[in-house]
């Protein structure tokens, strides 16, 4: 199995009409799928919704990261997070980054991104996770001793 395996994804945003008196639609990326190749477009259109494909997305496994996937596919939802941008002066939104690492998307968010959450199909789970039991390894976890058993120094005092 490759180090840094990938997957070339596209990115699916719908647009839905909502109630509210400050806004007449919502985006919102709703799936990710296997790349489909072109330039982004339109590829549904009916009753105040529409979906748009972007193509051209990499998802990499990055050894690094394997926690932050291992914390994924663990969580009863595997997903994929999506950050979504939109350029200044801008109305509709675009997915700028894919990842399927809880880390990475809190990384993202703690940066001020915005990040949709995107349930996946069962080929990528299969994928990560095969990835995950292959290649992480949770680090062993120290006891911490209460500080009652300390000593001044820091360590256990000697009794002679």
């Amino acid at each position: 199995m490759s180090e840094k395996p990938f997957r070339r994804v596209a990115v699916v945003l719908d647009r839905a009409a909502v109630s509210s008196r400050w806004i007449t639609h919502q985006w919102q990326a709703t799936s990710v799928i296997p790349d489909v190749g072109g330039e982004p477009r339109v590829i549904l259109e009916r009753d105040g919704l529409v979906q748009k494909v972007f193509p051209g997305f990499v998802v990499t496994l990055y050894p690094d990261e394997a926690e932050g996937y291992y914390l994924n596919m663990t969580s009863g939802e595997p997903c994929m997070f999506v950050s979504v941008r939109t350029d200044e002066g801008g109305e509709e939104p675009y997915p700028f980054q894919v990842t399927a690492s809880y880390n990475e998307a809190a990384r993202w968010m703690d940066g001020g991104e915005r990040v949709d959450k995107v349930g996946i199909d069962l080929a990528f789970v299969e994928w990560i996770g095969e990835w995950v039991e292959a290649n992480y390894r949770p680090e062993p976890k120290e006891r911490i001793r209460p500080k009652s058993f300390k000593g001044k120094e820091g360590r256990l005092r000697e009794r002679g």
